[in-house]
Formats: structure tokens, sequence, C-alpha cells
């Protein structure tokens, strides 16, 4: 698939508006408790403490494939 100079421009763009609003919106999400749900790995122990966010991960890769999809099939 190839993407001319004007479609990855606004690609870019894109990408880069949702990390700016990710960012500005990261202390209202971090609130929410999204990223301790159960199932994600958490080991701690002194000074060391290791977090693996499985449950987390598969949430988020579904929805990111839905909305995929949901633009996909809307072009």
């Amino acid at each position: 698939m190839y993407f001319g100079q004007h479609s990855m421009t606004r690609l870019l763009v894109g990408i880069g508006i949702l990390l700016i609003i990710a960012g500005l919106a990261w202390p209202y999400i971090s609130k929410i408790g999204l990223f301790h749900l159960p199932g994600d790995i958490v080991i701690r122990k002194p000074n060391f403490s290791f977090y693996f966010p499985i449950t987390t991960s598969i949430i988020l890769s579904l929805l990111l494939t839905l909305l995929f999809w949901l633009i996909n099939k809307i072009k």
C-alpha cells in the first residue's frame, strides 16, 4: 500500500494530535484505575517492582481493533 505525501502528513498530524490529547487527559485517565485491572501482573519486592498489564493490553488491543475496523468500514 502506497501512501502519498498528503495522506502521510495527515496521518502523522493525526497521531500527534491524539498523543497531545492523551497527554493532557492522562491525570484523569490514571484516576479511573484502568491500568490496575484483575489479571495484570504485579510483583513487588524490596528495591524491585515489576508491572505487566496483560489484561489492560488485551482490552486496549480489542478496542483499537474495533476502532480501526469501524474506520475501515466507513471508508
